[in-house]
């Protein structure tokens, strides 16, 4: 309106400009004028977002600085005390700013949690988070022993607007506690909304980044979460091109929660119970046909675990190659967090060979560090039970012979 009205009168007012717009679309004067000026300012307008996303602490954490917070927990572990959120870990200042009640929040999304050891409550790791990850631990170890090339495949965002043309590159970093030390980051920052945001995947092993195994798309959310931007189907396809490029019989590391997408979903409380019935006498279940829903589901809660099949990993199946996936929160144990790094400051050309050998080296160490942490613990909550015991029985004594006197 504003065009059509300036080239019907060239020389028409602001004043009756934003009166014509204003009583014609029903817009305030205000809002009409301010419009207009932006609009002669930058030749653009932009539109104003009536919902404001509001972002909770998680968004305001990187996963390398979620990450530095587990692994300081593990740290105190290692020295073989028992942390707490008051004594141990809020009171470290290497640590990311963040408030007693945030913390916490983001402890307990890192699936922490507080376990009652005689009278001491201790930060220790949800036992699923465990078990995952001795099994995983476990099974690299064996692939290793077996010879099996193992390829590691991630995915990160980079914003267009803020590529530098150079850069510093500090050669002294050697690993994430490195980066970590000196302030900076082997992961991506929070974004910052400064340019396109483009989604980058890609795969590599000892041998470097797989040739023409890029895959790199324009963000089109607005959201935090890069994660949920892969479109299934382009993430199939894309596989489908890098398998016959890998060697015969390797191992793909990627994360737990990224390409899952389930070949046999499993039912929810949403499903028909005929629904439910089916699938379990397809798994080989025998159905009560008395049961109701809700104890269905706690058959399907008990068995999906055994039959859990996702399409990515029958797709590596078929190429005679295995998909393994790394526990949750665990960032530090994929070598392509370092090479990201790298390449953020060096371009994918520059993180050659050599350097991929010694982040997946560095990698390792990582491995034994929290196969040997996962003892430790045991170990401490043992002597701290044991401890606990020779107290209380101590005491009973005592008491005995006063009676006794």
């Amino acid at each position: 309106m504003y065009k059509a009205n300036l080239e019907e009168d060239p020389n028409m007012s602001m004043r009756s400009m934003r009166q014509i717009i204003s009583k014609n679309m029903g817009i305030g004067e205000s809002t009409v004028h301010r419009t207009i000026n932006e609009y002669k300012e930058s030749c653009t307008v932009t539109s104003p977002k009536r919902k404001r996303v509001r972002e909770n602490v998680f968004h305001l954490y990187d996963d390398f600085s979620r990450n530095a917070v587990g692994r300081h927990v593990h740290n105190i572990w290692f020295r073989r005390e028992i942390p707490t959120i008051d004594k141990k870990v809020s009171d470290d200042k290497s640590l990311p700013a963040i408030s007693r009640t945030n913390l916490f929040k983001l402890i307990k999304d890192l699936d922490f949690r507080y376990c009652k050891r005689s009278r001491n409550s201790a930060l220790t790791e949800k036992n699923e988070i465990v078990v995952w990850r001795r099994r995983y631990l476990r099974a690299i170890r064996e692939y290793r022993e077996q010879g099996r090339h193992i390829y590691y495949l991630d995915e990160t965002w980079v914003n267009a607007g803020e590529c530098p043309n150079k850069v510093c590159v500090d050669s002294t970093i050697q690993s994430h506690r490195d980066a970590f030390l000196k302030g900076l980051t082997a992961g991506a920052p929070a974004p910052s909304g400064k340019g396109k945001r483009h989604i980058v995947l890609h795969i590599g092993s000892e041998d470097g980044f797989v040739p023409g195994g890029l895959l790199c798309f324009e963000s089109k959310k607005n959201s935090w979460d890069y994660h949920d931007e892969k479109n299934g189907q382009t993430f199939y396809d894309w596989m489908e091109n890098i398998l016959p490029q890998l060697r015969d019989n390797c191992v793909i590391v990627t994360d737990s929660v990224n390409h899952s997408v389930k070949k046999d979903k499993s039912p929810t409380s949403s499903t028909r119970k005929a629904e439910i019935i089916k699938w379990l006498e397809d798994k080989g279940e025998v159905v009560d046909y008395t049961m109701v829903i809700p104890e269905l589901l706690e058959i399907v809660k008990r068995i999906k675990p055994l039959h859990n099949k996702y399409v990515i990993d029958e797709l590596a199946k078929a190429s005679n190659k295995t998909i393994l996936r790394l526990p949750p929160y665990h960032c530090e144990l994929n070598p392509i967090e370092l090479a990201w790094s790298s390449i953020k400051n060096q371009g994918i050309e520059r993180v050659d060979q050599v350097m991929w050998k010694n982040f997946i080296q560095y990698t390792i160490k990582e491995e034994k560090f929290f196969w040997e942490i996962d003892n430790i613990v045991d170990e401490v909550l043992a002597a701290e039970t044991s401890n606990l015991t020779l107290t209380i029985t101590g005491d009973t004594s005592s008491d005995s012979e006063s009676e006794s006197d």
